[in-house]
């Protein structure tokens, strides 16, 4: 009997993106009280190092250092989040403060969009780097946001604190427990025939122009919100919707879900409050735009955004 899973591809889309491919084991529901503290007293514990959207990386370009130096950098590592396990050993993670200088001898910072465009534009990338340490670093980042927005109870308003090696928070005065949050986003490419429809938002680079995305809404499926935000950012109906990848996006803590949408109307009318502009364009011009060679200058997403892999998907009919 054919399985269900036959037909898919060796590697999943979401493999193509940036900050996939995390294998840190987070046993996070097996934590307790003392788990921050022994995986602090573990020798081979590793630490990585963000400066508010910035990873720290040592002298030889990776992002883990050992205790004593991550000390040198941080100081005291008693708050740390506790990401997970990789092979059994520690990883975790700590922030600085945005105006916090770092010695050159020990490390540098690099913005984690710039360390995920590195790894994408090279596919056999395998430096310091790759895909599984941004990966964390994205987790990280994501974490410490997330630490950020629920320092008060959303229930009394009393100050929380961190708990279980930082994969929940406390309430100090009604005990109610917060646990990190993921927000989802529906990323999507609405299709018809041979041409795509993409937009461009004011704050994007000059020419660029990328998916449609808008969060998902409660009592909303991914595909009713794929459906309803097309309609409100373009004015365009939309039938059926094909999942295809997803990917983190710590920015501050989505997960970002790509879909391929199918046009039922054409005639575009662009929410001017969200976007600049909104057209249809050929299969032909998007492929001039990944390849960075349209007549115009006009350009796609960068290749370690979901919207990159959409758009090449569809280019290069990997989609059904």
């Amino acid at each position: 009997m054919t399985s269900i899973f036959s037909g898919l591809p060796q590697q999943e889309p979401s493999r193509r993106v940036g900050f996939s491919g995390n294998i840190i084991d987070r046993r996070s529901e097996s934590r307790h009280p003392d788990t921050l503290a022994a995986a602090l007293a573990d020798p081979a514990a590793r630490f990585l190092i963000l400066r508010g959207d910035e990873a720290v990386l040592g002298p030889d370009g990776t992002p883990l250092f050992e205790r004593e130096t991550a000390e040198r950098i941080a100081g005291a590592v008693e708050a740390a989040v506790l990401l997970g396990w990789n092979d059994g050993t520690p990883r975790l993670a700590l922030a600085l403060p945005a105006e916090a200088a770092i010695d050159e001898a020990l490390g540098r910072p690099a913005t984690l969009r710039a360390l995920a465009s590195a790894a994408a534009a090279d596919p056999d990338f395998a430096g310091p780097v790759g895909a599984a340490p941004l990966g964390a670093l994205a987790q990280a980042r994501a974490l410490f946001n997330w630490h950020a927005s629920a320092q008060f109870c959303g229930r009394c308003g009393a100050p929380t604190v961190a708990a279980i090696a930082g994969y929940r928070r406390d309430c100090t005065a009604c005990g109610t427990q917060t646990f990190p949050r993921t927000d989802p986003v529906a990323i999507m490419l609405a299709v018809e025939g041979d041409r795509c429809l993409l937009g461009r938002q004011p704050r994007f680079p000059k020419g660029m122009y990328s998916c449609l995305a808008g969060f998902v809404e409660p009592g909303e499926t991914i595909e009713d919100a794929v459906r309803r935000e097309i309609r409100e950012e373009a004015g365009i109906l939309i039938g059926k919707v094909r999942y295809h990848a997803s990917q983190p996006w710590p920015f501050p803590n989505s997960l970002m879900i790509g879909c391929h949408a199918e046009a039922l109307s054409f005639d575009v009318h662009p929410d001017v409050d969200e976007l600049e502009d909104c057209r249809w364009f050929s299969r032909a011009e998007a492929a001039s735009m990944l390849a960075g060679a349209h007549p115009d200058g006009l350009g796609a997403p960068n290749p370690m955004a979901i919207a990159h892999e959409l758009l090449r998907s569809w280019v290069e009919g990997r989609i059904g």
